[in-house]
C-alpha cells in the first residue's frame, strides 16, 4: 500500500472547492443523506481530493471512496481513466464503490444506507 505524498496540490484543492458548488443532482441527493448522520455513523466528505484526483465522496476512517457515475462514464475512454483512478486509490488503501446515478435517483435512501453499512463493515482482508 502506497501512502507517501498523499497531499494534493493547491490547484486540486481549489478545483474540489469549486466542484462542491457544482454537484450533479444525483450527488446532491446522496450528499443530503450522507451528511445527516448520528454520532456513531461514519463521516463523509464531498468532493474530497486524494492525490491528483477528486472523489465524489470519501470516508477517510473507512478508507472508502464513493463515485456516482452518470452516462458519461459509459464511454470507453472514460472507463479506462476510471480504471486508472480506481487503481491509484486501491494502491493507497482505499476501496472504491462506483454507483450508477440511476440507482441514486431510484432510491437514494437505500443507496445511502448501503454505503453506510459498507463504511461500518471491516475491510476485506488482503491476501499476500
Amino acid at each position: 500500500m502506497i501512502r507517501s505524498n498523499m497531499r494534493s496540490a493547491r490547484r486540486t484543492h481549489n478545483q474540489a472547492k469549486a466542484l462542491r458548488g457544482a454537484m450533479t443532482r444525483s450527488e446532491v441527493l446522496l450528499w443530503v443523506r450522507l451528511r445527516a448522520r448520528t454520532n456513531r455513523e461514519p463521516n463523509f466528505r464531498r468532493q474530497h481530493p486524494i492525490g491528483p484526483y477528486i472523489t465524489d465522496f470519501c470516508c477517510s476512517t473507512a478508507r472508502l471512496v464513493i463515485e456516482v457515475d452518470g452516462g458519461v462514464h459509459e464511454d470507453d475512454e472514460r472507463q479506462l481513466r476510471d480504471a486508472r483512478r480506481d487503481a491509484y486509490m486501491n494502491e493507497r488503501g482505499y476501496r472504491v464503490l462506483r454507483i450508477d446515478a440511476r440507482a441514486v435517483f431510484n432510491d437514494p435512501d437505500k443507496v445511502a444506507a448501503d454505503i453506510r453499512a459498507l463504511a461500518l463493515a471491516p475491510p476485506p482482508s488482503r491476501s499476500a
